[in-house]
């Protein structure tokens, strides 16, 4: 019997390679890529929409939060308060200054107004088409959607390179990705094979 703990770290691990081997060139294009195409689904003025501070070789959400700030979006960046808790959000705004959080992950500043997403851009290390995900194995989007959902419906929509797509099912104990439903309410786009955004409402 295999070890799912060792498989999913193996996944991980393998994703995390075929991510590092992109050129700064590509993970660029990318970006945009994932931009003009923006999220599956209606971005109402007002609605507040958290993204995240590219780490390692993140493929980087900002050219997508400036299209959906410009359609009337309020944005927020996630702060980090200790291992085995939810995110807190605060606003954010491309010109804003940002502070070094605990893990070394820009943030907002402190000061910043505090505030609750409605859509939550999570970075995936890896996916497949069945809805699960595997992160870095932290926890913090599974205490954090746990979390806010208790609160309001708050939608995921993760974030990836499409190397990042494992064609079998590393499930495993993987987890379900953000806002992403087993009864199939889904929405998985594999465009041109550089990059892949999903997402879905939830139920």
């Amino acid at each position: 019997m295999s070890d799912p703990v060792r498989s999913k770290a193996d996944l991980r691990a393998a994703a995390l390679a075929a991510r590092d081997a992109l050129s700064a060139e590509q993970r660029a294009a990318a970006a945009e890529m994932v931009a003009a195409r923006g999220l599956p689904f209606e971005i109402a003025p007002g609605t507040v929409v958290s993204g995240y501070a590219p780490i390692r070789s993140e493929i980087d959400p900002t050219p997508l939060m400036q299209k959906i700030a410009a359609l009337g979006a309020r944005l927020a960046l996630p702060t980090v308060t200790a291992r085995g808790q939810a995110l807190t959000f605060r606003a954010w705004s491309p010109n804003d200054k940002m502070v070094l959080g605990p893990l070394g992950i820009l943030e907002p500043s402190p000061a910043a107004l505090e505030v609750v997403p409605d859509i939550m851009l999570v970075p995936l290390a890896a996916f497949d088409r069945l809805g699960h995900r595997i992160g870095y194995g932290a926890g913090h989007y599974d205490y954090t959607f746990a979390h806010l959902r208790k609160i309001k419906a708050v939608r995921g929509a993760g974030v990836a390179f499409c190397r990042a797509a494992n064609q079998g099912d590393p499930g495993l104990g993987a987890r379900r990705g953000p806002g992403l439903c087993a009864n199939g309410n889904q929405d998985i786009r594999f465009p041109e094979p550089v990059i892949c955004v999903f997402c879905s409402s939830v139920t």
